[in-house]
């Protein structure tokens, strides 16, 4: 059995939390840079153009790349060979959030109760995914989710009898509903099957794959192409002020459900993908 202790913890999630914050992934960064080059209207590629320049200040300067710094959202692998030290893991993930948000300037935008509205003041508590796997390790991955993406996703409850062209249209009309609002061009996460929260779970945990690896199964990969195609199609554009790229890829993961059902959500990001991750 491997120990690790919750200071560890604490301190390797405070440098996620700015990582993410500070720096594009690259697969983002490139994703942006094609787009820029692929973008017919004129406005359109010059708005990527600033959205790069922005996150060539950020990352050069230390700032953070939008002010919306999001929900702490994790998704984490413990090994079965592993135990924390001192403290629980919530309790470590919810330490290195404070302590990361505070030390790097990052904005709290979480309120304590969703009706009377008080911020908490630290960005705490963060929303934590955990699975139990094989090893001695532990795999956090984190993302900062704004609210302007994630308040324009969803989730519906689909009869199987709705099949792939149900799916496609579940998809198409959350993209188009949403406009200019979760800033594009967008990564369109689909979580496809399993149960009311767990599909949810599912299209967030979508967005965590790097932009261009084909999808493993042909058959998933074939669709993922087709949405992109047809949400690319719909003229929203950069932003939302027109043009060919609305969405830089559409990332599908699915999961067993039940005969009687076809669960899908679509949980959209912003142009500014962030995420980090580190294995302890």
């Amino acid at each position: 059995m491997r120990s690790i202790t919750g200071e560890t913890l604490i301190s390797a999630v405070a440098g996620l939390c700015r990582e993410a914050n500070y720096e594009l992934p690259d697969d983002v960064v490139q994703a942006l840079e094609r787009a820029s080059r692929r973008e017919q209207s004129p406005l359109g590629r010059t708005i990527l153009k600033s959205i790069l320049q922005n996150a060539s200040i950020a990352s050069e300067g230390s700032y953070p790349i939008c002010q919306d710094c999001g929900v702490a959202t994790f998704f984490v692998e413990v090994g079965s060979d592993v135990r924390i030290e001192g403290m629980t893991l919530e309790q470590a993930l919810t330490e290195g959030t404070r302590k990361g948000y505070a030390e790097h300037y990052l904005r709290n935008s979480i309120v304590s109760d969703p009706m009377r509205r008080e911020n908490t003041g630290d960005n705490t508590p963060p929303f934590i995914h955990t699975r139990l796997v094989e090893g001695d390790k532990i795999r956090i991955r984190f993302m900062p989710k704004g609210s302007g993406s994630e308040n324009m996703s969803s989730v519906e409850m689909l009869s199987p009898s709705d099949g792939l062209e149900g799916v496609k249209k579940a998809v198409l009309e959350c993209v188009e509903k949403a406009g200019a609002k979760p800033c594009p061009p967008i990564i369109v996460g689909v979580g496809i099957g399993g149960t009311f929260d767990k599909c949810a779970e599912l299209a967030k945990l979508a967005l965590f794959r790097e932009i261009g690896p084909k999808h493993p199964e042909p058959f998933y990969d074939k669709l993922e192409r087709e949405l992109l195609k047809d949400i690319n199609s719909l003229g929203i554009g950069p932003l939302g002020f027109g043009g060919t790229v609305t969405a830089f890829a559409v990332h599908i993961k699915a999961a067993p459900c039940h005969i009687a059902s076809l669960p899908v959500s679509v949980n959209l990001q912003c142009h500014a993908a962030r995420r980090a991750e580190t294995v302890l």
